[in-house]
């Protein structure tokens, strides 16, 4: 598989299903009723909108500050939803009991397509996933125009058949009859069906890392079902992402955003005046090409930021930080994780506050200081 490549499964037959639990909710045809509710109210030629789904449990956080951690992590997506054009549903309800934990992101997101006809993708991104590049807009039509399924992976552990080869907490899914029948499928492997404890012996066996665990949990469902499975509809509609951080594992990222910083700093600060004018919020993509015309070239890296180069990552991803639960992966310490989010909330709250004439005095710091008019040319005021 190369890089950025669509998704080619593997020929592999699939162990006997046996019983599937009819749900009452399976639904056919939907193209062709979501056509004709586009026709009936003039929407059909409309720009493509996307509407990102995003949620946590219904009961207040048990860690410290994780109510808090979550509010911020909301409004990050907020501004980003603002500045985009996007609209926002954020869930707190489980839809399905028995679809517990991780996969409970299945019911929401099947229920927001139908629920949004209007919509032409769904974006779904996990709670403890940042913003950090407010000027990146998704290359709907240029990049992902033939396909109805987008991921972050890693092509080294998708060689390795890894259950960390494709990240399950982000992904872009079309509105579309083919989207549903893939979230179908997906959630017949989870634990609302009787076939879930025998999925979990089959995927262990397939994925070369899973050791002696023979839960499924969703990720491991979908690495299954897009890289080993045969079912017959996958086709090429399923994408990898793999050239921009799509989704960004936050240790990877978090050394690079001073770096990263300064050099956009450097480069606003050779630019044309009119580059850095105060302007309203509503012009923010307007600004937003203008500026990525101005690093592109400037600054090494994929827009959207990357393995290598200083571009702005669009998403850093906590993961294991657990900031709600407090459970946090054992080989991640407290402060890193906590120091972590803040800075990376930090660094994307400067860029909304930019357009208000303020940013922080300092990474960790929340106190904010008034800009100049010509920032990052003239510095920011102490008073």
């Amino acid at each position: 598989m190369g890089i950025g490549d669509p998704i080619r499964p593997e020929a592999r037959r699939l162990p006997n299903r046996g019983r599937r639990v009819k749900q009452c909710f399976s639904l056919a045809g939907w193209d062709a009723k979501r056509a004709e509710w586009l026709r009936s109210r003039g929407l059909s030629r409309a720009p493509e909108r996307v509407v990102m789904v995003s949620g946590s449990q219904p009961e207040p956080c048990p860690g410290d500050a994780g109510d808090h951690l979550l509010l911020r992590f909301l409004k990050n997506k907020l501004d980003y939803c603002r500045l985009h054009g996007i609209e926002l549903l954020y869930n707190r309800d489980v839809l399905q009991p028995a679809m517990t934990g991780y996969w409970a992101k299945i019911p929401i997101v099947r229920a927001a397509m139908l629920a949004h006809p209007e919509a032409e993708w769904v974006w779904w991104v996990d709670s403890d996933a940042v913003f950090t590049d407010m000027d990146f807009s998704l290359p709907l039509a240029a990049r992902y125009g033939g396909h109805n399924f987008v991921a972050y992976g890693w092509p080294d552990k998708i060689a390795r058949r890894s259950w960390l080869g494709i990240n399950a907490g982000v992904f872009l899914i079309r509105n579309c009859q083919w989207s549903l029948d893939f979230m179908d499928e997906w959630a017949r492997m989870g634990p609302a069906y009787p076939e879930h404890a025998r999925w979990g012996e089959v995927v262990r066996g397939a994925l070369s890392d899973k050791g002696d665990d023979a839960w499924c949990d969703d990720q491991s469902a979908l690495v299954y079902l897009l890289l080993l499975s045969n079912w017959e509809r996958l086709g090429n509609k399923a994408y990898i992402e793999t050239e921009y951080f799509f989704q960004g594992y936050w240790v990877d990222v978090l050394d690079r955003l001073d770096g990263v910083a300064a050099r956009y700093e450097a480069v606003e600060r050779r630019a044309p005046p009119g580059l850095r004018r105060r302007h309203a919020e509503r012009e923010h993509l307007r600004y937003a090409a203008a500026r990525n015309a101005a690093v592109r070239g400037a600054v090494p890296g994929p827009a959207g930021g990357g393995e290598e180069g200083w571009r702005r990552p669009l998403i850093t991803h906590f993961v294991g930080c657990q900031p709600c639960s407090g459970g946090r992966n054992p080989m991640y310490s407290r402060e890193s994780c906590d120091d972590g989010m803040r800075r990376a909330l930090g660094f994307a709250d400067d860029q909304v506050l930019r357009a208000y004439g303020f940013r922080h005095a300092a990474p960790l710091n929340d106190t904010v200081r008034p800009l100049l008019f010509d920032y990052p040319a003239a510095p920011a005021r102490n008073d």
